[in-house]
C-alpha cells in the first residue's frame, strides 16, 4: 500500500502539473495533427481505398511516436525546476515510483492526444476497419505503453546531457522498432483485414511480451539512472 501511494502522488502532481500548463498534450496534438493533415493530403483515400489501408497504420504510429518523443523530455525537465530532482533522490519512496507514476502520466496524455485524433484520423482517411476493430481496443494502449516507458527512461537517462533534445531520439527509434513493427502489422491487419485473427494475435503477443521485458528492464535500472551524478 506505501508503494501504491507513493507512485500515486507522483501521478497526481504531474497530472496536475500538466493540467495548469497543458504544455505537452498541445504540443503533442499539434505535431500529430500536422502530418495526418500532411499525409492525408497526399494520399487520395477515395481513389486507391486499399493502398490507403496499408499505409494508414505506420501513419498512425509514426505520429504518435514523433508526437510523444516532443514531450517526453520537458516532462522531466519540470524535475529539474528548483532543484526539484534532487529531492526526489533524498526522500525514502521506492525511485521506481517515481519512474512508473511518469511514464503512466505521459501514457495518458498520448491516450488522450489519440482520442483527439481518432476521428480525425477516420475522416481524413476514410477509415472503416476490415478486421476486428475491437483489437485497436487493446493494440493501442499497449503500443502506446511501449512508446511512453522506453521514452520516460531514456529522456530520464538523457536528462543531464547537453544535447538531451537530440540524444533521445537516436536511443528511443532503434530500441522501439521491434514494438514499431508490432504495432504497425497489427493495426493495419485490422484496418485492411487482410491478416487473419492467428496473425494479428502472434504480433500482439509480441507486443506483450515486448512490454513486460522492457518495462522490468527500466524499473531495474532507474534508480541507478536516477543516483547517477
Amino acid at each position: 500500500m506505501s508503494y501504491l501511494r507513493h507512485l500515486l502522488t507522483h501521478l497526481r502532481k504531474d497530472l496536475r502539473l500538466e493540467w495548469r500548463s497543458r504544455d505537452s498534450i498541445n504540443g503533442m496534438l499539434f505535431f500529430a495533427l500536422l502530418v495526418v493533415v500532411v499525409f492525408g493530403l497526399a494520399f487520395d483515400p477515395t481513389g486507391y481505398p486499399s493502398t490507403t489501408r496499408q499505409v494508414t497504420g505506420a501513419i498512425l504510429w509514426v505520429a504518435l511516436l514523433f508526437a510523444s518523443i516532443t514531450a517526453l523530455n520537458q516532462s522531466w525537465t519540470r524535475e529539474l525546476r528548483n532543484q526539484v530532482l534532487e529531492a526526489q533522490r533524498m526522500t525514502p519512496a521506492p525511485a521506481s515510483t517515481l519512474f512508473l507514476g511518469k511514464a503512466l502520466a505521459n501514457m495518458i496524455f498520448v491516450l488522450v492526444v489519440e482520442a483527439v485524433m481518432a476521428p480525425i484520423f477516420v475522416v481524413f482517411f476514410n477509415l472503416h476497419p476490415l478486421g476486428n476493430a475491437w483489437l485497436l481496443a487493446l493494440i493501442m494502449p499497449l503500443g502506446t505503453w511501449a512508446l511512453v516507458v522506453n521514452g520516460t527512461f531514456f529522456a530520464a537517462l538523457g536528462l543531464r546531457a547537453r544535447n538531451r533534445e537530440l540524444l533521445l531520439p537516436l536511443l528511443l527509434l532503434p530500441i522501439t522498432l521491434p514494438a514499431l513493427l508490432a504495432m504497425v502489422q497489427s493495426t493495419t491487419g485490422v484496418l485492411a483485414g487482410d491478416l487473419d485473427p492467428i496473425q494479428i494475435n502472434t504480433w500482439i503477443k509480441q507486443l506483450v511480451a515486448y512490454d513486460i521485458i522492457f518495462t522490468t528492464a527500466c524499473i531495474l535500472l532507474f534508480e541507478t539512472v536516477l543516483n547517477a551524478e
